[in-house]
């Protein structure tokens, strides 16, 4: 199984615009980081999956329009920033099909940790604002990181 972790693309901050959109930068981050993953990596997806925040879905709309997930892009829950990281574990540990989960810090760190090290206090990943880490599981439920991509080395 493969996992794609996404942060949402940057985003006005709560004082600018409580909804907390995109910003210039951050649709242009994620186009570039998209655009580039169709033409150079073969993601192959089921689904795209956000927490439901505008940032969230905005960055998951984006990346849907260049990778074409099958089954399109859906709200979930337990994806939020402050969201018990052990949710998606579960979930994922019961899925054989490939996703992408669109979300936030520190959610994602917490997660990365849990399936990486088994702790979701280690800090494995250094997330980036539109990057994506994709992380493979081996036959004996093991996950590593295959590789990570971010709007700076693109």
């Amino acid at each position: 199984m493969e996992i794609y972790l996404v942060q949402h693309a940057e985003s006005k901050s709560k004082e600018e615009d409580p909804e907390r959109p995109l910003t210039d930068e951050g649709f242009g981050n994620i186009d570039k980081i998209a655009s580039y993953a169709r033409k150079h990596i073969a993601i192959s997806l089921r689904t795209i999956i956000h927490s439901g925040k505008l940032r969230a879905r905005r960055t998951a709309e984006a990346l849907a329009g260049y990778l074409e997930p099958t089954e399109g892009i859906s709200e979930s829950d337990g994806l939020e920033p402050m969201a018990d990281p052990s949710i998606w574990a579960e979930r994922i540990s019961k899925s054989e099909k490939d996703i992408m989960l669109v979300g936030h810090l520190p959610h994602l760190a917490k997660l990365a940790g849990v399936l990486l090290s088994g702790d979701e206090t280690k800090n494995v990943i250094g997330f980036q604002n539109a990057g994506i880490v994709k992380l493979i599981r081996d036959a004996d439920d093991n996950w590593r990181i295959d590789w990570i991509i971010v709007p700076s080395i693109v």
